[in-house]
C-alpha cells in the first residue's frame, strides 16, 4: 500500500507519517518547498504550489489512497485576508488534487481518498449531541469553511473515488495542538474556563488520530467518522483535568465571554 499525504509536515501529518511507517505502508507527500522534498526520512516528497496550480504528478504514481490534511491554521488572528487563506487553503489544495488526477486519467491508481475536516461543521449547542448524520446548515463562518471544504472532496466521487471524511475535534498532545496555549497560563496557575464553561470539548488523543486515519484507509469505503473520544468534557472540566495534571491550582473564576469576544473576535 502506498500513501500520497498532503499536509504531512504539521502537527496531526507528523503522527501519521510515523504509525502509517511503522505499519509499513509507502509514503509519498506534498510540500511547498522545494527544499523539503526530502526532509522526512523513509519517505519520497513532491513539490506543489496550490496557488499557482502547479502540482508534480509523479507524486500519484502507485499511489492508492491521498490523505488530505493541508489547511492552514485556524489559530492565527481572523483578519479579512487571513479568513480568505484558511477558505482557500482547503478548497484550492482539494480542487487541484482531484484536476491534477483527471489530467492522468487512466494513468492512476488512486482508489480512496481520506480528507481532514472538523467538528466546526456542527452549530454549538448546548443541549444535543451532534452524529455523523446530523443535519448541517452553515452559519457562522467556521461552519462555511468546513461544508466547502467538504463539498470539494465530494466531487471526487465523480472520479469513482471512494471518499472517507474525519470531522476532526480538539486534538491532544504534549507536543502542542489545542493544549499548546492552554498549559502557558496553567503552568503559573491562572488556568480559568471560557465563558459559562458548559460548552462540550470533543477530543482526541493524536496517537488515537493517526491511528484512526489508517483504520479508515484500510476499510477502503466511503464514510464520514467524528474523529473524537466517545466522552465529551465541559470546558470547566478540561480545564480542572489539565490543572491537576500539571499540579497547579485551578482557583480563578471563568475568563468572561464579553472579554473573550474582545480579545479574540469572531474567531
Amino acid at each position: 500500500m502506498k500513501l500520497l499525504i498532503t499536509g504531512a509536515t504539521g502537527l496531526v501529518g507528523q503522527a501519521l507519517v510515523a504509525k502509517a511507517l511503522s505499519d509499513g505502508i509507502q509514503i509519498h507527500f506534498l510540500t511547498t518547498n522545494k527544499t523539503k522534498t526530502k526532509s522526512i526520512k523513509g519517505t519520497h516528497g513532491f513539490f506543489w504550489n496550490p496557488a499557482k496550480g502547479e502540482l508534480d504528478t509523479d507524486c500519484f504514481s502507485g499511489v492508492d489512497t491521498i490523505i488530505h490534511l493541508a489547511g492552514a491554521s485556524i489559530s492565527k488572528p481572523w483578519t479579512s485576508s487571513y479568513k480568505k487563506e484558511i477558505f482557500s487553503s482547503r478548497t484550492e489544495t482539494t480542487q487541484l488534487l482531484l484536476s491534477s488526477l483527471k489530467k492522468l486519467q487512466s494513468k492512476h491508481r488512486v482508489k480512496q481518498i481520506i480528507s481532514a475536516s472538523a467538528i466546526g461543521i456542527y452549530p454549538s449547542d448546548f443541549k444535543n449531541t451532534m452524529t455523523e448524520s446530523s443535519s448541517i446548515q452553515a452559519h457562522t463562518f467556521m461552519e462555511k469553511v468546513v461544508v466547502a471544504w467538504e463539498k470539494e472532496v465530494d466531487t471526487f466521487a465523480a472520479q469513482n473515488i471512494k471518499i472517507a471524511k474525519m470531522r476532526i475535534g480538539l486534538v491532544l498532545t504534549p507536543k502542542g495542538g489545542v493544549l499548546g496555549p492552554l498549559k502557558i497560563p496553567t503552568s503559573i496557575g491562572l488556568g480559568a474556563a471560557f465563558g459559562n464553561g458548559k460548552q462540550g470539548q470533543s477530543w482526541i488523543h493524536l496517537s488515537d488520530l493517526a491511528r484512526l486515519f489508517v483504520f479508515a484507509l484500510t476499510q477502503e469505503q466511503s464514510a464520514v467518522y467524528n474523529a473524537v473520544a466517545p466522552n465529551p468534557v465541559s470546558q470547566n472540566e478540561l480545564i480542572k483535568t489539565l490543572g491537576r495534571c500539571m499540579n497547579r491550582p485551578t482557583f480563578l473564576p471563568n475568563i468572561p465571554a464579553f472579554l473573550l469576544r474582545l480579545v479574540l473576535g469572531q474567531r
